[in-house]
């Protein structure tokens, strides 16, 4: 099913209202890439064809999942065992069983590290390679990617599936889209629930269209001629660009297909499990081998905020962080990559994908007053598939303590670089865009 603003279309029997697409004051967010021109340099030979970022957003415990330090003093020590995976010399503890028994397919980082420790603004130098200050921000790296491939197909190049652009309970990242590129290299965001619904929310409907007569760009652009000005007040130059997007969302069989998980076998919706991180892995799954979609972020939570009040159960754990890490994050993204590594590898798909787990920053290596663990950018980690990436490595090492890289750290700048540069985006075009300058490929990653 798809659902689109106040419409549900289920894709395989048509559409089973009387309405249409009508764009609203949101618009600019969700359709920012319409204006894409086809017109984009010609790609290099690339080895990722798309890009999947699982956006840990909130800050995942490095202690508690990949970088355990059983022989630390107890008040560091993760409560849970550890256990070995299938690469020597990598442990995980027993909350990702699965991940573990796949450590072949992909490489852990344990020396990330950068400076900021606030979840907005480290958001944006984990998203951006680059602080929100001084402006201006720098761009994405998925809409650096998009920019570079542009918008070829029926459905955007960048796409953002979670409730809403990732923030805390005061303000959003500032690093989410386009920055100095302009808005145009915005994600276009969708949502999927954890049965699999999809809903585009920046998409509302006109009653009394039926998509199913409207056989050409012609016919809708005339049809909706007068919403002209609504859209140039809400900042798109290009609104035939955004319409037509829209409309390819929505009448093209190929792209509205996409959206449609009921056309996965129950067996494979299982495998990823029936939450909404892991319905959101099988949407970034269809969007990258039916429409080759160059760049999809699948965040975790639209808020950090693990426990508050209006929150979706982020990753920020500073209260109940054994219990939530036990019963509740770890199981859903361990079932849920798993799940993606084995369906990209069956598909034949991971030689062309690059998959990359990650947050913010770590949590404090020390457990705080209340049993938890707070923020700690000095030290985390990421995870690597796929795209030339060798399975079976541990780049880096964390100190006996898991409080600083004891080998040479990896930044976010290096980060944004190795995706930018396995993407097709090269020095050059970097140059020529002005982004993640003086950036360096992670080589132990090959």
């Amino acid at each position: 099913m798809l659902d689109i603003g106040d419409f549900r279309a289920k894709t395989c029997d048509g559409f089973n209202r009387r309405s249409f697409l009508r764009l609203g004051a949101s618009a600019p967010l969700a359709l920012g890439l319409a204006g894409i021109s086809h017109d984009a340099d010609a790609a290099l030979p690339v080895k990722a064809k798309s890009v999947i970022l699982l956006w840990l957003w909130g800050a995942p415990s490095h202690l508690d999942m990949c970088d355990p330090k059983p022989e630390a003093p107890v008040e560091y020590r993760s409560p849970f065992a550890t256990i070995d995976t299938r690469t020597s010399g990598m442990s995980f503890t027993e909350l990702l069983p699965q991940l573990a028994d796949r450590s072949d397919k992909f490489a852990v980082i344990r020396s990330m590290r950068h400076n900021d420790g606030g979840h907005p603004s480290a958001g944006t130098v984990a998203l951006t390679a680059f602080p929100e200050n001084p402006e201006p921000v720098q761009p994405n790296f998925g809409s650096i990617v998009a920019k570079h491939r542009g918008h070829r197909g029926d459905l955007p190049p960048f796409f953002y599936i979670g409730r809403g652009i990732p923030r805390d309970l005061p303000r959003r990242i500032k690093g989410y889209g386009g920055g100095t590129l302009g808005t145009t290299f915005d994600p276009f965001l969708v949502n999927c629930s954890d049965t699999g619904h999809v809903k585009i929310p920046a998409l509302k409907l006109l009653e009394g269209l039926n998509p199913l007569r409207v056989t050409d760009r012609n016919t809708l652009l005339a049809r909706i001629d007068d919403s002209t000005r609504q859209l140039e007040s809400g900042g798109i130059a290009d609104w035939k660009r955004t319409y037509q997007t829209a409309y390819g969302l929505l009448t093209v069989p190929e792209a509205r297909e996409a959206f449609d998980l009921t056309r996965e076998r129950p067996e494979t919706r299982q495998q990823y499990g029936y939450s909404s991180f892991g319905q959101s892995c099988l949407l970034a799954r269809r969007l990258v081998e039916t429409q080759e979609v160059p760049y999809v972020q699948v965040n975790w939570s639209e808020y950090v905020e693990a426990m508050s009040p209006g929150c979706d159960f982020g990753w920020d754990t500073h209260i109940y962080n054994f219990e939530l890490l036990q019963d509740r994050h770890c199981p859903i993204l361990d079932r849920a990559f798993s799940a993606l590594l084995d369906d990209l590898d069956e598909r034949g798909l991971l030689d062309t994908t690059l998959v990359v787990a990650m947050g913010e920053f770590g949590r404090t290596p020390r457990i705080n007053r209340r049993a938890s663990r707070d923020h700690w950018p000095r030290c985390y980690f990421s995870i690597w598939a796929g795209a030339g990436v060798q399975g079976g490595r541990v780049i880096g090492k964390s100190d006996k303590l898991a409080e600083d890289p004891a080998t040479a750290p990896i930044s976010p700048l290096m980060v944004g670089t190795t995706i930018a540069e396995l993407a097709g985006v090269d020095v050059q075009a970097r140059s020529e865009m002005n982004v993640l300058s003086d950036g360096h490929v992670i080589t132990e990653l090959f």
